[in-house]
């Protein structure tokens, strides 16, 4: 079975956390040759300048890079900046999204409130040299009032310029395939590609899940509890169903796989091998 696939990292905070980083990238090239590597950028930006270092080190190592540019708490003097100096660097794809405030946050939203403003800016500034992702919601953003605006919202991104989309993460298979259908009666054509979100730790996924809007069904919750303090076989049976689930989206159709790999290279080495995509 072959598919493309993409990953994500998050930007370590210390020169340690980039040494292994750089490893972990390096063992995920050589073992998927994902078609590139996006990196996120911190709630309020704080973490723009670990990102742009980040982004650096993976295409200095030979792979393309797609930093994530977010609305929250930007300018346009800032984001017409950083798109300059990733034009210098060879950065051809950025993921653009609205972005969450910090905790505690009491400042100015910035001047995009959504992402469709970011994209439409992007453009206006660089044309078509930015290959834009986008964020798609099978299960609804948790601030949506309803999946007409949801659809309306994720409408508005596409018709700014977006090339394709990235889902949230999802462990209900059904909820992309019903995504997918309402896309293509509204004439959404663009790629929509599922995030696939490996889990190592039940506490930590529903604590993500709660925030995000994410659905656990409820038999797997029960099942992931169940596990109790035996990590190693909740890695193994989680690697094994998402690698199940994976092969459905395949098979219906997904044109490729996001892997949110949590700066761990074995979770998601772990599905892959499940499905055959490992080199």
């Amino acid at each position: 079975m072959t598919i493309p696939v993409s990953c994500e990292f998050f930007p370590p905070r210390t020169d340690k956390g980039m040494e292994k980083l750089k490893q972990i990238h390096d063992k995920l090239k050589q073992a998927l040759n994902p078609e590139y590597f996006s990196v996120t950028f911190g709630a309020g930006g704080s973490t723009q300048e670990k990102t742009f270092e980040t982004v650096n080190h993976i295409q200095q190592a030979g792979s393309e890079a797609a930093p994530h540019l977010s609305c929250i708490a930007s300018t346009k003097d800032n984001i017409r900046e950083l798109l300059q100096n990733y034009k210098d660097s060879g950065i051809s794809r950025i993921v653009a999204l609205r972005g969450d405030k910090p905790s505690g946050w009491l400042g100015s939203i910035g001047e995009f409130s959504y992402a469709n403003e970011l994209v439409t800016f992007i453009r206006e500034e660089t044309g078509d040299h930015f290959h834009l992702e986008v964020a798609a919601y099978p299960e609804f953003h948790p601030q949506s009032k309803s999946a007409a605006t949801e659809f309306k919202y994720f409408q508005q991104k596409v018709e700014a310029g977006a090339n394709a989309a990235i889902t949230q993460y999802f462990y209900n298979v059904d909820s992309y395939f019903q995504f997918m259908d309402e896309c293509q009666k509204r004439g959404i054509d663009i790629p929509v590609v599922p995030g696939i979100m490996p889990i190592s730790n039940f506490e930590q996924l529903v604590r993500f899940s709660d925030t995000c809007g994410a659905d656990i069904p409820r038999w797997l919750r029960w099942k992931l509890d169940g596990f109790q303090d035996d990590g190693d076989s909740l890695q193994e049976f989680a690697a094994d169903f998402i690698a199940q689930m994976c092969e459905r989206l395949i098979q219906g159709g997904a044109p490729s796989l996001h892997f949110y790999t949590l700066n761990k290279a074995n979770l998601t080495l772990n599905i892959a091998r499940n499905i055959g995509l490992t080199q």
